[in-house]
């Protein structure tokens, strides 16, 4: 007779079938259902604040409303922006949009007249400097003599 203990690798791997019991996973928690299409743009809409048109007036009135505040007080531009009750860029936006009409048209000079006013403003700066220089000259002349040192 055989022993049953050692019958060989296909006994080995039924003791160990037996000796490992079968254990049930850990059951997880559902997940959550991705919401349709048509249930996020009714919760977006319900949450949202609708967006409020401001008049040219009531614009001019709160831009000149956060200046007065941020030139009068000690406080910053962040600050008087949140009280007027706007972002930072609708006031950065209204700012842009209430330039004077003739900085944003302004032409760009020809060539030749930025050269010829190059020119003008280097002669002008030559002339100061020769000034400068001369006026420097005089006052240490000055200076000289009331030290004695001439």
């Amino acid at each position: 007779m055989a022993d049953e203990s050692n019958t060989g690798p296909v006994a080995a791997s039924e003791a160990a079938a037996e000796t490992k019991a079968p254990t049930a996973k850990k059951q997880r928690s559902p997940r959550r259902q991705k919401a349709t299409e048509q249930g996020k743009d009714s919760k977006a809409t319900a949450t949202a604040a609708k967006a409020k048109k401001y008049s040219e007036q009531e614009r001019s009135d709160k831009l000149k409303l956060i200046e007065t505040e941020v030139a009068q007080s000690n406080r910053t531009l962040k600050d008087a922006i949140k009280r007027a009750g706007i972002s930072e860029q609708t006031y950065y936006q209204w700012k842009r949009a209430a330039k004077p009409v003739e900085q944003k048209a302004a032409t760009p000079v020809p060539a030749g007249d930025e050269l010829a006013d190059l020119v003008q403003l280097e002669k002008e700066n030559q002339r100061l400097r020769n000034l400068l220089a001369e006026r420097l000259r005089t006052e240490n002349a000055e200076l000289r003599k009331r030290l004695g040192l001439d």
